[in-house]
């Protein structure tokens, strides 16, 4: 059965015109034989086409009709070649010098629309009847011998050959299914293509807004005609098994895709607005499991000073952050590093982004009381050398994990702090004991995402006296001539950046912070503290980032807006 039949059926269920039984008995018919839902169910007699046909255009926005044949002008029939008429079961009711209205008979052939308005080089509005009325109607205006009867040639073009929606389709699609199929797929191997990390579709009151997210700006991309929105969604829906009757609430799921040879996945979540569901997919890539520390954007130094954070027996070790500052890229990168034979990891995620193999991984499942304390608690009985919980929210949670990194665990988590040494403040706030962070805590690195200036189109200019000031010591200390721009190529789709990199804070605790954390002490005196010991703020290693060459001014100036220093 197709994604269509899905669709049908779930529409009829929810207006109440067939049952559960009804809905079982036509699966098994379609398996059976191969006919097609519309057939079962009106020879069934459970309904009738005019239900289903009105049911469907209700949904996708549009008018249902009856022929009339009689009330179509002849100078109407001329707009649309006999061949393109029979071939889509489409008829042309009436035209204006703007948009020519036709009758569908199949309301789920959502290419037909876009064809006929790329060969008549005018807005088709389109409206659906009866199929044999449609097909009548057809036989009617466009009989066999047309061409001899009126002298004309006709047009003779393919439309399906210039139909822009005509890429690649999934494997399973049927011929039914591949216009929408395609051009969801379309939308998604784009962005893949683009290196997006998330694909927005937005409805709006006018129109149906598509965006990608690359490198971590949103890019408006064309957008599908305001009539396909429904169906789109519909089909995002169904590929990432949510119920598409369902519009009130909210909803998550997730697609798994193959896209020019590497495994994608995509976290799927809706949410109802003013003008429809608003759909994000967040793709995840698994080849970015790959990435090494050194692909992160580390400098010399702070790689060191990390790895040896990362190779201690014990302890906690959090990264901090934002949303979407790449913490978890991070967590993955460090256990990837130290995933050896001899230890046994295992994370709590919620959800688990990318499978890796050799680690057991836990998916939190809130329903069944499986949340990050109550699976943290399980996993500490599996003996594990290190964990890693995907985020610490609650006074629970931090407490499980402090007291383990004091038995003898390594323990990797995240925090939604502005700085590292705030760390230390968030964790007293949810209630964690002074003694248990200063005991447990190793360090808090903190950490930025900024876009690396394209390779290809990078060009030397001399930095004005403004950015020299903004730059301070690190210009002097470079001796700072020259720095880089992107000027925008194809290769970086003319934003002059390419991929991101990290901009990193990291805060060891010393004798002294700890009697300090003893003492709940503000983090601005922690913070004091850090920087006697020779600690980098996020804005100064991502100036010395900006004198490498790596990224530019504005970047980081963006990026660390809240670095007070």
């Amino acid at each position: 059965m197709t994604s269509n039949d899905d669709f049908v059926l779930e529409l009829l269920q929810e207006a109440g015109y067939v049952t559960d039984d009804q809905v079982e008995a036509v699966k098994d018919s379609l398996r059976e034989q191969g006919e097609t839902i519309l057939d079962i169910l009106v020879q069934g007699g459970a309904v009738t086409e005019d239900d289903v046909l009105f049911l469907i255009a209700q949904q996708f926005g549009m008018e249902y009709v009856h022929v009339d044949t009689e009330a179509i002008d002849a100078s109407v029939v001329d707009i649309i070649s006999p061949e393109v008429a029979r071939k889509y079961n489409v008829v042309p009711l009436y035209s204006t010098d703007e948009a020519v209205t036709v009758a569908l008979g199949d309301p789920m052939g959502y290419d037909t629309i876009d064809s006929l308005q790329y060969v008549l080089s005018k807005r088709v509005e389109a409206v659906v009847a009866p199929s044999e009325e449609v097909k009548a109607a057809v036989e009617r205006l466009y009989p066999e011998d047309f061409e001899t009867k009126f002298g004309i040639e006709a047009d003779g073009v393919d439309v399906e050959q210039k139909n822009v929606l005509d890429v690649d389709a999934d494997s399973d699609a049927s011929e039914g299914d591949a216009p929408v199929i395609r051009l969801v797929s379309m939308i998604i191997m784009e962005a893949c293509k683009m290196r997006a990390s998330d694909i927005h579709l937005e409805p709006l009151e006018r129109t149906f807004r598509v965006r990608y997210r690359i490198d971590g700006v949103l890019r408006e991309m064309d957008s599908p005609p305001k009539r396909l929105q429904a169906a789109i969604l519909s089909r995002v829906k169904i590929m990432s098994n949510m119920k598409i009757s369902e519009k009130r609430t909210p909803q998550d799921g997730r697609i798994q895709v193959k896209v020019s040879g590497r495994d994608l996945d995509l976290r799927v979540s809706s949410v109802p607005t003013n003008h429809g569901e608003s759909i994000v997919m967040r793709i995840l890539d698994k080849s970015n499991l790959s990435l090494g520390l050194p692909q992160l954007g580390f400098l010399s130094d702070d790689q060191s000073k990390f790895e040896r954070l990362i190779g201690l027996p014990d302890g906690v070790l959090l990264v901090t952050g934002p949303t979407g500052s790449g913490k978890t890229t991070t967590l993955y990168a460090c256990l990837g590093q130290i995933n050896l034979p001899d230890r046994k990891i295992i994370t709590v995620e919620d959800p688990v982004e990318y499978q890796m193999s050799g680690i057991n991984q836990v998916q939190v499942n809130r329903d069944v009381g499986l949340d990050f304390s109550a699976a943290l608690r399980s996993i500490l009985r599996q003996a594990p050398n290190i964990v890693m919980i995907g985020e610490i929210r609650d006074h629970e949670t931090a407490d499980i994990a402090m007291e383990a990194a004091l038995t003898g665990h390594l323990v990797f988590s995240t925090l939604h702090t502005n700085d590292a040494p705030s760390a230390v403040t968030r964790l007293l706030d949810i209630g964690v004991k002074p003694f248990l962070v200063a005991s447990a805590l190793r360090a808090a690195m903190a950490q930025r995402l900024v876009r690396a200036i394209c390779d290809k189109c990078r060009e030397e200019y001399h930095p004005s006296e403004r950015e020299l000031k903004i730059l301070g010591p690190v210009a002097k200390k470079a001796n700072l001539s020259k720095m880089y721009l992107g000027k925008g190529c194809s290769a970086c789709g003319q934003s002059g950046y390419k991929g991101r990199k990290g901009i990193f804070e990291i805060f060891q605790l010393d004798d002294t912070i700890q009697r300090l954390i003893f003492d709940r002490a503000p983090s601005t005196v922690l913070r004091a503290r850090a920087r006697e010991m020779g600690m980098r703020t996020l804005r100064e290693d991502g100036m010395l980032k900006v004198a490498s060459g790596m990224t530019s001014l504005q970047e980081v100036l963006r990026a660390t807006m809240g670095d007070a220093e």
